[in-house]
């Protein structure tokens, strides 16, 4: 689904540059599960970014189902990511003011997508993450993992075949950061491919194979025994 060819991201000033990611070379394939893993500030959430199309490299070559998307500019890449990613994040990124039903539609209002369909997709998605019955309650009202169903309804309601997770339980309980890897499985299990940023290890454990991350460059790939 997506390859990096010698891939790197530099972030510049007049009087330092400070190296993100160098020289990454990472395939993905369809219907994989990967958890990406390291220390704080080795670039793990840059080149979550760069798979995302939230950002670009500065060097190398991203391929994006053997399109070169390396040097599109943000119309290109917008087009590509809405159709293509969904995004769960950390800190939810739900908006207060709407109802749970209203934040997961929010995804579907840039598509060509007639308002009944909308609906129908939005219900369908609520019930198969089990948060139907709290679709008019705001954000506010809802658990922290309540609060990352609706996250992963969102990523999902436009029939995304790539989910990106930045710490998806990282403000979460241990019960709650269970369920929410669950579904993740769910999901890859039912064809999405997810790539995933974590400080877990047993989370990581849910994932099919591991890169692990340091300084910017890829130190070691591992892949879990399939049982």
């Amino acid at each position: 689904m997506l390859k990096l060819q010698n891939l790197s991201k530099f972030y510049r000033t007049d009087e330092v540059e400070t190296v993100a990611l160098d020289q990454v070379n990472v395939d993905i394939a369809a219907g994989e599960f990967v958890a990406i893993m390291g220390p704080s500030g080795c670039g793990k959430s840059t080149l979550l970014n760069i798979i995302g199309m939230l950002d670009s490299p500065s060097a190398g070559h991203y391929l994006f189902k053997d399109e070169d998307v390396s040097d599109y500019n943000e119309s290109q890449l917008a087009e590509i990511r809405k159709r293509n990613i969904g995004f769960i994040f950390q800190s939810f990124n739900l908006i207060d003011e709407l109802s749970v039903a209203e934040n997961i539609e929010l995804a579907l209002l840039y598509h060509d997508i007639p308002a009944g369909e909308r609906r129908d997709r939005v219900a369908q998605v609520m019930n198969s993450v089990g948060i139907a019955h709290r679709a008019k309650h705001k954000p506010g009202q809802l658990s922290g993992g309540q609060q990352q169903r609706v996250a992963v309804a969102r990523a999902i309601v436009g029939n995304q075949s790539l989910i990106l997770a930045d710490e998806p339980t990282g403000n979460l309980d241990s019960a709650h950061g269970q369920e929410v890897m669950e579904m993740l499985q769910g999901l890859n299990d039912d064809g999405a491919t997810i790539v995933m940023v974590t400080h877990s290890p047993s989370h990581a454990d849910y994932a099919r194979r591991t890169i692990n991350l340091f300084d910017g460059q890829v130190v070691t790939e591992s892949l879990r025994a399939v049982v």
